[in-house]
C-alpha cells in the first residue's frame, strides 16, 4: 500500500499515542493512571446537557449551516463583547467541529508550499503537524524555562522573513501552563504589526483556566485586528470535550475561506451539540470557576508532593491543567537494564514500571521535559505521584 506524501509527513499525535498505551494496559488488566490527555474529569454542567435534550425534542437534528447557527454565532459575538470587550459582527465568526479543526481551517486556507510558519516552544502537539500537512514549514521559537517559558522575543522577530505567513501560539499553554504577560503579547503584536504579511492565530482554549491573574489576549491591540484569529471553544471551561465545538473570530475574508473549506470537508459541526454550546456561552461562568478552583489545588498539592524529586525541576504554571518539568537531569542514568537516554525513555519507563501514562516533552518541541496533566482527581493523583517517586528513588547508576 502507498500513501501520499502529504500523510507520511504527519507523525501520530504522541499525547493520543500515550493514552492509547495506557488504556492497551489497562484492558490487559494494568491499574494504569492515565495523565497523558488534557481532559477535564468533570462533568458537563446540568444545563447545558438539558439544553441538547431540549434540541433532540424541538427536532434540531437535521443538517446546520456550514458555519455554525446563528443562534450559537450570535452568543459568540455576545461572548466577545461581555467577556473581552472586542466586537465582532455574526460574518465574522464561524463554529468547527472543535477547536482543532478551526486551526486546521485557518493553516489551509492563509499558507502553501514554501510558506513558513512561526511557533513558540513549548507548543500544541499538533500544531506542527499541521502545518507540515499544509506543505508549509515550521519555524520554531525558543522560551526561557527559568524564566517561566518567556517568549524570547528578539529571537522570535530575528526568524521572519518574506515566507513568514503565520505565527501561532496558545496562552495559557499547552503543554507548559505558562501565561503570556501583556509585555510579550505587546511584543508579539509591535512586530506582527511591521509584517503586514503575518497573521496570527491565538489560541486561547484555556483563557479561563486561570490561577492568579486576569487573562489577557494579543486581541486588546486593536491595531492587528484585521492580522489576528482568536480560537477558542467548550471544551475546556465547560469540560464539553467530547461534544466537539470550537469557534473562532477574525476578518471575514479569512472566515469565508474556512466556511468554504469546512463545506467540503465535514459541513457543519453538530447540530445538538451547537444548542449546547448556546446554553454554555450565555450563562454564567460558576461552575467554571468552581472547576478552576480544584486545579489551582491540585497543582499546588502536586507541586508540594514533587518537590523532594530532584531530578524533575518544575515551574509553577499560571493557568491550565498541565505540569511540564524539565528531566534532563534522569538523562544518562540508568536504573537495572534500562538506560534512560531522553524523554521517550523516561515515559515508557514509568508507564512501564510506575503504570503512569505520561507525555515525552519531544511531543512538544522540548524533549528534555515530561507533561503530567493534573485533570484527575485528587486521590488518583496522589497514587500517581507515589508510584512514580517509587521508581524514580531507587539508585541509579551513571551509563557508561
Amino acid at each position: 500500500m502507498k500513501f501520499s506524501n502529504r500523510i507520511e509527513r504527519v507523525e501520530e499525535s504522541l499525547t493520543i499515542g500515550m493514552a492509547k498505551k495506557a488504556r492497551e494496559l489497562k484492558a490487559s488488566g494494568k491499574d494504569v493512571i492515565n495523565l497523558s490527555l488534557g481532559e477535564p474529569d468533570f462533568d458537563t454542567p446540568d444545563h447545558i446537557k438539558e439544553a441538547a435534550i431540549q434540541a433532540i425534542r424541538d427536532g434540531k437534528t437535521k443538517y446546520p449551516p456550514v458555519g455554525g447557527i446563528p443562534e450559537l454565532k450570535q452568543a459568540i459575538c455576545d461572548k466577545f463583547k461581555r467577556e473581552n470587550g472586542l466586537d465582532y459582527s455574526p460574518n465574522e465568526v464561524m463554529v468547527s467541529t472543535g477547536a482543532k479543526q478551526c486551526i486546521m481551517n485557518c493553516i489551509l486556507s492563509l499558507v502553501q508550499t514554501g510558506d513558513e510558519v512561526i511557533i513558540p516552544l513549548p507548543y500544541w502537539v499538533s500544531y506542527s503537524e499541521m502545518v507540515r500537512f499544509s506543505g508549509a514549514e515550521p519555524v520554531f521559537v525558543p522560551s526561557i524555562f527559568e524564566e517561566g517559558f518567556k517568549l524570547d522575543l528578539a529571537a522570535l522577530e530575528s526568524k521572519i522573513n518574506n515566507n513568514t505567513r503565520l505565527i501561532i501560539f496558545s496562552s495559557p499553554s499547552n503543554p507548559s501552563g505558562s501565561v503570556m504577560s501583556r509585555e510579550e503579547l505587546r511584543g508579539i503584536a509591535d512586530i506582527v504589526k511591521k509584517n503586514p504579511q503575518i497573521t496570527v492565530i491565538s489560541d486561547e482554549i484555556y483563557e479561563h483556566i486561570l490561577f492568579n491573574s486576569e487573562f489577557e489576549s494579543i486581541s486588546q491591540f486593536s491595531e492587528i485586528k484585521d492580522q489576528l484569529v482568536i480560537i477558542n471553544g467548550v471544551s475546556k471551561a465547560f469540560s464539553m470535550t467530547g461534544w466537539r465545538i470550537g469557534y473562532m473570530a477574525g476578518p471575514k475574508e479569512i472566515v469565508a475561506a474556512c466556511d468554504k473549506l469546512q463545506g467540503q470537508f465535514t459541513s457543519g459541526a453538530n447540530h445538538i451539540a451547537q444548542w449546547a454550546a448556546v446554553a454554555a456561552l450565555n450563562t454564567d461562568l460558576a461552575s467554571t470557576k468552581e472547576m478552576v478552583n480544584i486545579f489551582k489545588h491540585r497543582r499546588d498539592l502536586l507541586l508540594d508532593e514533587f518537590k523532594d524529586l530532584s531530578d524533575f525541576e518544575f515551574d509553577k504554571p499560571g493557568g491550565a491543567f498541565y505540569l511540564f518539568p524539565r528531566v534532563s537531569k534522569c538523562f544518562g542514568k540508568k536504573y537495572g537494564d534500562t538506560l534512560i537516554k531522553d524523554s521517550m525513555d523516561l515515559a515508557a519507563y514509568i508507564l512501564e514500571h510506575a503504570l503512569v501514562s505520561v507525555v515525552p516533552g519531544i511531543a512538544f518541541g522540548m524533549p528534555d521535559h515530561i507533561r503530567i496533566s493534573y485533570a484527575s482527581g485528587e486521590q488518583e493523583l496522589l497514587e500517581a505521584v507515589k508510584r512514580i517517586k517509587k521508581v524514580m528513588s531507587h539508585e541509579f547508576q551513571s551509563a557508561v
